[in-house]
């Protein structure tokens, strides 16, 4: 066993779960979710997750102005223990929710929150458990910064060019963690694997930015 600490990006945390229950507000709703240790932000709902939860519009309200109905997909990237799928899937419960994170633990208590939650439309998947055929109407994501530019980069350039035509991805970045330079870096390389699409900043915040990314109508 390797004596390194774990990181939330860790597959398989060596550490000891340690579970335990949190009341946090999740689409406007007072709701009771599990947490552990081993994932990110394990005790509480973080301040980044928080703006962003702030900044999108509600899902189920953009998914009806595009007609996407109980037909549509939607992407949670780097989910963690579950806040912004959970909210997702209380915003629109007739989409697919996709759940994405390498942490298996994070994974589990997505699943377990969204049944604890009655939200059936959530799938708590690794990476490789998604579709290679599906298309997401909306991306949210909190990304794994931590993680290092390369390994960000190439997780961006493999998920945005999968939205769907008129698709939008908000991404929250701390800003003295390189939001703006992400940003620019964004501008640079999407065109070739997502021609058209327009990259923008929809917030800034308690020291985040909320970077938006909207797919050609096509």
């Amino acid at each position: 066993m390797s004596d390194e600490p774990d990181h939330y990006f860790t597959a398989n945390p060596a550490s000891a779960a340690e579970r335990r229950s949190l009341a946090v507000r999740l689409a406007g709703r007072d709701v009771e979710v599990e947490v552990a240790s081993g994932i990110f932000s394990p005790g509480r709902l973080d301040l980044g997750t928080q703006v962003l939860l702030r900044t999108v519009p509600p899902l189920g309200d953009v998914l009806a102005a595009r007609s996407a109905g109980s037909g549509a997909h939607v992407l949670d990237l780097g989910c963690g223990w579950g806040p912004v799928a959970l909210t997702m899937a209380l915003d629109a419960p007739d989409a697919t929710v996709w759940a994405v994170d390498v942490n298996e633990r994070a994974l589990d208590l997505v699943r377990r929150n969204a049944e604890r939650l009655g939200l059936t439309g959530v799938r708590a998947v690794t990476p490789d458990g998604v579709p290679d055929d599906v298309a997401f109407a909306a991306l949210w994501s909190n990304p794994p910064i931590r993680v290092g530019k390369e390994a960000l980069h190439e997780m961006l350039l493999r998920w945005l060019p999968r939205l769907a035509p008129g698709g939008v991805a908000h991404l929250v970045v701390q800003r003295n963690l390189g939001a703006d330079s992400l940003q620019r870096w964004l501008v640079e390389h999407l065109e070739p694997v997502l021609p058209g699409a327009a990259v923008g900043r929809a917030a800034s915040a308690k020291g985040f930015r909320v970077l938006e990314v909207t797919a050609p109508a096509g």
